[in-house]
């Protein structure tokens, strides 16, 4: 039956990918940066190992975007000193820092997944390991990789319950990649249940954690609780709510809520997904209508007074962990566009977390959720209410946010468990 699979996915399923990919760039920025950054990976890939450190053993890493790298890096932590270190990405949004990280030997974009690619592939890279992180699986590499005899494994593994892997047809054809993948290190006991539906009953699915939950952790204990992150900082004069990873959607509802706020009225610092300058000047356009005082960040300089600013718009990347910091409330986008992002951030900062209704993407939200760490908001109104009740009272925000910290702490030690399950395969 694999057999039959195959030839289906290199047939029909990979050029009809292609197709769709070269048709959707025509419209989609990003993707089009995509196809761009792929058109001489082999090319980047031969120079960038014919410099790369030797080693006898190599392991090539894979993820999709920046919350999967981040899930990766514990572990590269850790095979680095004596390992040759791959990395391969899917998203333009971590193209820039997989290509800067000090611990990449080579960093490139996955080409499309054919046969041949995968074939040429691990003839330039040569792993000895695989790893892919959460669920970023790509057929032919894992196909290729049983052929060669490399092992292969899933770190920080995650299935949604309404995964369309899980349905009939489609999970047929995942069970012909997934009884190849020789270690699944799974983020819950839930993910546990569901990816034995794509696996055999001998295969190895240990529930590790996620290792995200080392990594943010650690990076928040340096993080300075004193230090200015703002130009003007100083001249803030109210509570400070910081919305991170924000999309059109959330900041229509921030502003809203902003404009309806009477018992308290907070500095909002608003920090888009992606701050480009289409979206800075149709945020600012917004708020310009709404009637708020904002400013951006690319215009402070030490003598601002922000003391009448309501809005900062934060149009640079790299210091939004700085400025969850300073927050006394933290909202977190995403939810209202598709899916939440990171919401480890602020919990391991000790700061209480809102955000949107959709959450199924991340374990983690309904885990802070449960524990009383963030509250869902699904309309101005509520953000309001909950904004309300929080910023006049720093012993119920205090709670709150003692809460999020001891979902992080509870969490920690996934980095050492999937090693132990690593170490067979690959002992170094």
């Amino acid at each position: 039956m694999q057999t039959a699979w195959k030839a289906l996915y290199n047939t029909v399923a990979v050029p009809t990918l292609y197709t769709g990919y070269q048709a959707l760039a025509f419209f989609n920025p990003k993707v089009r940066q995509g196809l761009l950054g792929r058109q001489s990976v082999f090319e980047s890939l031969t120079e960038q190992l014919a410099i790369a450190r030797s080693f006898d053993r190599t392991a090539w890493f894979h993820f999709t975007s920046v919350g999967e790298f981040e899930q990766a890096k514990p572990l590269i932590d850790h095979f680095y000193p004596q390992t040759r270190i791959v990395l391969t990405y899917f998203s333009p949004s971590v193209a820039a820092n997989a290509y800067r990280y000090p611990l990449a030997d080579t960093a490139i974009y996955l080409p499309l997944d054919s046969r041949q690619n995968a074939h040429r592939l691990f003839d330039l890279i040569q792993p000895s390991i695989l790893i892919f992180s959460k669920f970023d699986i790509w057929p032919n590499l894992v196909w290729e990789a049983k052929r060669r005899k490399i092992t292969v494994a899933l770190i920080a593994g995650t299935l949604q319950p309404n995964s369309k892997r899980l349905q009939p047809v489609a999970s047929a054809f995942f069970r012909s990649v997934h009884q190849e993948i020789d270690l699944h290190c799974v983020i819950s006991e839930q993910d546990a249940v569901r990816f034995k539906q794509l696996c055999p009953p001998a295969a190895r699915i240990e529930v590790t954690g996620d290792t995200r939950f080392d990594r943010v952790y650690n990076q928040a204990l340096v993080v300075p609780e004193d230090e200015a992150f703002l130009p003007g900082q100083s001249t803030l004069s109210a509570p400070v709510v910081v919305a991170g990873s924000t999309y059109t959607e959330e900041e229509v509802i921030l502003i809203e809520s902003l404009n309806q706020m009477t018992t308290v009225s907070p500095h909002l610092i608003i920090v888009p997904h992606e701050p480009t300058p289409v979206h800075v000047q149709q945020l600012t356009e917004r708020l310009g209508k709404s009637g708020l005082t904002y400013v951006k960040y690319s215009e402070l300089v030490e003598e601002s007074n922000l003391s009448q600013v309501r809005v900062i718009i934060i149009d640079t990347i790299g210091i939004l962990a700085k400025l969850y910091r300073m927050a006394d409330v933290t909202f977190v986008g995403g939810s209202f566009h598709g899916s939440v992002h990171n919401v480890m951030e602020p919990a391991a900062m000790e700061k209480p977390i809102l955000f949107g209704p959709t959450i199924d993407n991340a374990h983690e939200a309904h885990q802070l959720v449960q524990c009383g760490g963030a509250e869902i908001v699904n309309s101005a109104n509520q953000l309001v209410d909950v904004l309300g009740r929080w910023l006049v009272s720093p012993q119920q925000r205090q709670q709150v946010a003692r809460s999020a910290l001891r979902v992080i702490q509870d969490n920690l030690g996934a980095t050492e468990r999937t090693l132990d399950h690593l170490q067979p395969y690959f002992s170094i």
